[in-house]
């Protein structure tokens, strides 16, 4: 009975775990038999307007050992350097064991990443004890430095981590996915068909189709550098702006660097973006907002000319004239052709600080364009509460006031476009790993002045591109585009960093073409400390507005129709 009762129990328990219980034991050793393999999510690219291609990842290899299978150190050092181009030190350095922290010895240590497929296979082919080869992730900037510090760069894990590759990280970034089987032991370490299998696929990062124009960016860069390599230790920055859409059709600086070895820089700055970082007075080229303020107020007409003294005071500060007008009268487009400091400060003297603050905001300065840029500065406007007696002669005229290059090309795209300002913008397009594209953000939009006031702008604004008669030379002639009418404006300010004025001088001119019915904006920024920028911006901004025009096609102006100013009327 006592047998019987054994096997019955036996029997039952049997049948037990045969049916009911058979999932939990299969279950109970499945995490043994398990490998997990993780599935690469490629990082979406950033396309220029064109689709070509400015940053993009290709399939690589990454190199690994683990120390505590590696037989000969040193010996496979030596095998591995000329494949990966690392020092054998460095190389045996990584493959001698080495105890963790938290105790246990490390079975993994990178020794090369983005290794290209070919020179992996040949690793493999060598059968290297304890070394292992697995897919990876390369960046690759086909540029080399074009628009670089708009780019940035990635870590080797691909993060971003400048530019807009860091901006952006979260959309570029993809999401890995992982592959867990079921595999045997030993010897049979391998996929058991039939067995436990379950995927979660990668999801690609999305891409970028930035406003950028690869030919006129690679263009506007050389024209840039080259006209840079007549100053020394300075900094340079050009943008051209579409007029009508706010898109940033180039945006150059100088210094740069190549995006594939952002660490060869003489310095951390060499990679910024000048455009939207470089802090300046941004002087003269600031008048063409106090005279539209004026003529949006009502304050002067086209037409208004008056006796302009050779210096005015404010406070304890004298402003002078570069271009002595005697005490004659002045028309409008002569004070701007010869840049008069004085007779901007009597017209900002009836507009007034309050009026002159309002449309400097409504003109884009004093905070960040919202371009798409990371640590865009936002430049600093000087509220009337803290102006002195001479802040009424120097912020007319562009000093005691901060901005950045592309806001100065912005308010004058605003000019351009009819009086409307329009956000500059890099992000034209966000594209799925499905290909769908979807526009990025409207860009933000307001009227700053009316059309007929702008036209009337743009008109005396020709001034400093064309009066050259026996009441002297306007000061932007440099800055003509033969062919076509320009209208702009010839700056000198100061430069700072961090609330520190630096030496020599900021050269600057920004204008659009054809001025009878703009397309561009071309803003050209040059700080040198022996003062020499004046003598690039001009040029540089001729060079690269004559072959945006050309590169867009536009026909030529009907030059004979472009308006003749009078200096001195009587």
């Amino acid at each position: 009975m006592l047998v019987l009762a054994l096997f019955t129990t036996i029997g039952i328990r049997l049948v037990f775990l045969q049916t009911v219980s058979t999932p939990a034991y299969a279950d109970g050793g499945l995490a043994n038999r398990l490998a997990v393999v993780e599935l690469p999510a490629p990082r979406g690219a950033i396309y220029d307007r064109t689709g070509a291609p400015l940053a993009h990842s290709v399939e690589a290899r990454y190199v690994f050992a683990d120390p505590t299978q590696v037989k000969d150190p040193v010996a496979t050092a030596r095998l591995l350097s000329p494949l990966l181009g690392v020092p054998a030190s460095e190389l045996a350095g990584k493959m001698r064991p080495r105890k963790l922290p938290g105790g246990g010895w490390s079975q993994f240590e990178y020794l090369a990443r983005g290794v290209d497929i070919d020179r992996a296979k040949q690793i493999v082919a060598l059968d290297l004890f304890g070394i292992g080869v697995h897919r990876d992730e390369r960046r690759e900037v086909p540029g080399g430095d074009l628009a670089a510090n708009l780019i940035g760069f990635v870590s080797q894990d691909m993060n971003g981590l400048e530019g807009l590759e860091a901006k952006y990280d979260e959309v570029l970034e993809g999401k890995a996915g992982r592959k867990r089987y079921e595999v045997g032991q030993g010897d049979l370490a391998a996929p058991i068909p039939g067995g436990y299998s379950q995927t979660t696929p990668a999801q690609p990062g999305s891409s970028l189709e930035l406003t950028i124009d690869r030919d006129l960016q690679f263009k506007t860069q050389r024209i840039l550098s080259d006209g840079m390599a007549r100053t020394r230790g300075s900094v340079g920055a050009a943008v051209v702006i579409e007029v009508g859409t706010g898109d940033v059709l180039a945006q150059a600086s100088f210094p740069t660097y190549n995006a594939a070895d952002p660490a060869k820089v003489n310095s951390p700055a060499d990679r910024e973006d000048a455009a939207t970082s470089f802090i300046v007075d941004p002087g003269s080229i600031h008048k063409a907002i106090t005279y539209g303020a004026a003529l949006q107020e009502g304050v002067i007409t086209p037409d208004t000319a008056f006796p302009v003294a050779n210096t005015i005071t404010k406070g304890d500060t004298t402003f002078r004239d570069t271009h002595p007008a005697n005490g004659q009268k002045m028309s409008i487009p002569g004070m701007l052709a010869f840049s008069s400091n004085v007779g901007t400060i009597e017209i900002a003297d009836k507009l007034g600080p309050d009026r002159l603050i309002d449309y400097q905001k409504r003109f884009g300065l004093g905070q960040p364009t919202g371009e798409g840029m990371p640590g865009e500065a936002g430049g600093r406007l000087l509220p009337v509460d803290q102006w002195s007696e001479s802040s009424h002669g120097s912020v007319p005229i562009g000093h005691s006031v901060d901005a950045t290059p592309l806001q100065m090309a912005a308010a004058y795209a605003a000019i351009a476009n009819d009086g409307r300002y329009v956000q500059p913008h890099l992000i034209k397009n966000v594209i799925g790993p499905d290909g769908k594209k979807t526009p990025g953000a409207d860009p933000v939009t307001r009227s700053v002045l009316s059309p007929a006031n702008a036209a009337a702008l743009r008109r005396m604004l020709e001034a400093v591109t064309t009066v050259d008669g026996p009441d002297g030379r306007a000061t932007g002639l440099a800055a003509a585009v033969p062919g076509y009418r320009v209208a702009g404006k010839t700056g000198t300010g100061l430069r700072y960093d961090n609330g520190k004025l630096q030496p020599g001088e900021v050269g600057s001119f920004i204008g659009m073409a054809p001025a009878e019915k703009p397309r561009y904006v071309v803003a050209v920024f040059v700080w040198s400390p022996g003062g020499e920028g004046g003598a690039v911006a001009a040029p540089a901004f001729r060079e690269i507005m004559g072959f945006t025009l050309r590169h867009y096609r536009v026909p030529p102006s009907a030059t004979d129709r472009s308006p003749k100013f009078e200096v001195f009327p009587h």
